[in-house]
């Protein structure tokens, strides 16, 4: 198996970094039929989980790795692909579909997805990586078209020649493996372990801890800890509570009242048709509760960046997830330009 085919492989065990560390007794025991090789048995488990909570976040991707164990790849891009869209803004699904796509040597398709996952965590390293050996395979297939059309192309020949040190030529990725995730899954699962708990005590807080150790005088407050004064920190924190209550109240006109006009949707749509399906998501919850915990301020003139952590419980879902939030001030009032959720 090449460098390329396991490090795809083993991503596909990786679960949500966002996601809280208690979970069901449920998804724990699918989670270890998942990870003994008992794959009929975990997903007879999912489905009976699915079919009380059919819409829980947790349940489908742990039901998409499974289908992926089984070689049932149609079925596991479906799952995965609505997952995606009902949670755009988590980057593990986008992150797996590509790794099935790229087992089906569907390379173009596993570029746009793993794009989609940088684009919703800048941060990801592992998708990144995935993205370096997806342009290889495409690459390869460049050079070996350039050399049908011309077979006399030497740079081409020596380009081809170098690829193919790093990825042979016909090897494609595998499905992952049922034994264990390879040293590659713990690197995303920086803040807490999840459905397939490998990670160890979560390491969210490194960077700002960092520092904090520079500070010269004995640690104030929190919301103040990585500003030198009251510079407007607390206007600041003011907002993004005010912004949580209103999430939590469902007053959908005064949550987006907390977004600048100018705000970078984490899809790239159009402004408005990200104002319409947040309307729609925060209107179809039945109860939601946002709660903001350990603000820590950066402030530069009228740019700021607040990072905290953000606890979202639902009646279909329930998240604990490192937030950093890129806001401007304008007319008095801190909005939001850009919002990531994960390290």
């Amino acid at each position: 198996m090449t460098r390329f085919s396991r490090h795809l492989a083993a991503v596909a065990l990786v679960c949500f970094s966002a996601f809280s560390v208690a979970q069901s007794n449920d998804l724990q025991e699918i989670s270890k039929l998942l990870r003994s090789g008992q794959h009929a048995q975990a997903l007879d488990k999912v489905n009976q989980f699915l079919a009380g909570k059919p819409k829980d976040a947790q349940g489908r991707f742990l039901k998409g790795l499974i289908l992926t164990e089984q070689n049932k790849t149609a079925e596991a891009i479906e799952i995965l692909t609505a997952l995606s869209k009902d949670f755009p803004e988590l980057p593990e699904p986008y992150n797996n579909l590509a790794v099935l796509y790229a087992s089906q040597g569907q390379y173009e398709k596993a570029r746009q997805s793993l794009e989609q996952s940088i684009r919703t965590h800048p941060a990801y390293a592992t998708a990144y990586e995935n993205l370096g050996d997806v342009y290889t395979k495409l690459a390869s297939q460049a050079y070996d078209k350039a050399l049908q059309l011309d077979s006399s192309n030497t740079t081409a020949q020596t380009k081809l020649a170098l690829v193919r040190d790093l990825v042979p030529s016909g090897t494609k990725p595998v499905k992952p493996a049922p034994a264990a995730p390879s040293t590659r899954a713990p690197e995303p699962v920086k803040t807490a372990p999840t459905v397939v708990a490998q990670a160890a005590a979560p390491a969210a807080a490194a960077k700002p801890a960092a520092t904090e150790q520079k500070a010269p005088a004995p640690a104030p407050a929190p919301a103040a800890e990585t500003t030198p004064a009251n510079d407007g920190s607390d206007d600041i924190i003011k907002a993004i509570k005010a912004w949580a209550k209103a999430w939590s109240s469902k007053d959908v006109s005064g949550y987006l009242a907390y977004y600048s006009a100018d705000f970078k949707t984490p899809n790239g749509d159009a402004h408005s048709a990200w104002e319409s399906e947040r309307r729609r998501r925060i209107n179809a919850g039945k109860n939601i509760e946002v709660a903001v915990d350990s603000p820590r301020i950066k402030i530069n003139g009228n740019t700021a960046t607040a990072t905290f952590r953000q606890s979202y419980r639902s009646d279909t879902l329930n998240v604990n997830s490192l937030k950093t939030l890129t806001m401007h001030r304008a007319n008095g009032k801190w909005l939001i330009q850009q919002e990531r959720t994960g390290n």
